[in-house]
């Protein structure tokens, strides 16, 4: 298997997606350090600091060389697990810096980035408080997630920018008209999440209620009308890896992989694996080229269009600078 380009996305291990092993996340992640992935990302918000307890401990005597963390912030919960706003204030922004570098126990964060756009905030006073920690040795570059056109130009005015997190898939690829060509203009790169679109495609999910905590259960792609619809398109995804001889989780990585060249920009699929044996799946998808043709030929069989639902709530799509 080729090193592979790809980041591990560890939100799943805490419980966003529902119950998940503590002992086998943490082999999780020792594995895909293995297998040469180096870019770990986690949010403080995922399950209210538990995520990063957990790569702390999974992380404990690992060379700080071999890894780099991937943090977002902001976004605010309640003890109940509600979601309560974001707060991406200058003061709120070192706060929450301090909370995750004791929970990493680390001396810096790699990229650190807020999770959404605090629109109460203009972002370069978020992105200078940021900045502030840049000059203090805390963050090594700044990251941002799920904001436009304007917001990313304005944040790169205001300190370089290493690359935008947003979800990109076979079935959420309006990216790529607005958003792509400033990320080529300015020379920023992209953390592609949601690949699998939150396990629609990947070939392991059948309709079905959701497990205890698993947040889906509130996505408009998994509700009822929907979630038959879009399993509908997983299958044509999978006639179409079946034909090629790999798994429909590894032919739609390697889709989002094969777009850094078509597309110029240097995109980062992130695999949101809970077990090692997910994660040894979707590492086949480094093995397997695409060309500009099939890569076509994929997106017109299973087109964007035809996805049914929002891919989130009402009121959370309202809230992303990049959906504007």
């Amino acid at each position: 298997m080729t090193a592979p380009s790809f980041g591990l996305g560890c939100m799943g291990m805490s419980g966003m997606y529902g119950p998940a092993d503590r002992t086998e996340s943490i082999a999780t992640i020792h594995a895909a350090l293995d297998a040469g992935i180096t870019l770990l990302d986690t949010g403080d918000f995922y399950g209210m600091g538990h995520n990063e307890a957990l790569l702390g401990e999974a992380l404990r005597g690992v060379p700080r060389d071999r890894y780099r963390l991937s943090v977002k912030f902001g976004a605010q919960r309640g003890p109940d697990g509600s979601w309560l706003g974001f707060d991406a204030r200058p003061a709120a922004v070192k706060t929450a810096l301090a909370y995750s570098l004791n929970r990493l126990g680390v001396e810096h964060i790699d990229i650190y980035r807020p999770a959404r756009l605090d629109r109460s905030v203009p972002i370069e006073e978020t992105v200078g408080a940021i900045a502030d920690m840049v000059k203090a040795g805390y963050v090594r570059e700044i990251g941002l997630s799920e904001v436009g056109p304007e917001t990313i130009r304005r944040a790169a005015a205001t300190h370089p920018i290493r690359d935008l997190q947003i979800e990109y898939s076979l079935l959420a690829r309006g990216v790529e008209a607005r958003i792509m060509p400033v990320l080529r203009e300015l020379g920023i790169g992209m953390t592609a999440y949601g690949v699998l679109a939150r396990g629609l495609i990947g070939g392991h999910m059948r309709a079905g209620p959701a497990a205890p905590g698993d947040w889906r259960a509130h996505s408009p792609r998994f509700q009822a009308g929907n979630v038959e619809k879009n399993l509908a398109l997983a299958e044509v995804l999978r006639g179409l890896a079946e034909a090629r001889g790999v798994s429909p989780a590894q032919l739609a990585i390697a889709w989002v992989a094969a777009q850094r060249g078509l597309q110029d920009v240097a995109i980062l699929p992130l695999i949101g694996a809970r077990t090692r044996a997910r994660l040894t799946e979707a590492l086949g998808a480094a093995d397997l080229a695409l060309t500009a043709e099939e890569c076509a030929a994929i997106a017109a069989a299973v087109p964007a269009e035809a996805a049914a639902g929002t891919r989130y709530p009402a009121q959370a799509m309202a809230d992303l600078d990049s959906e504007g």
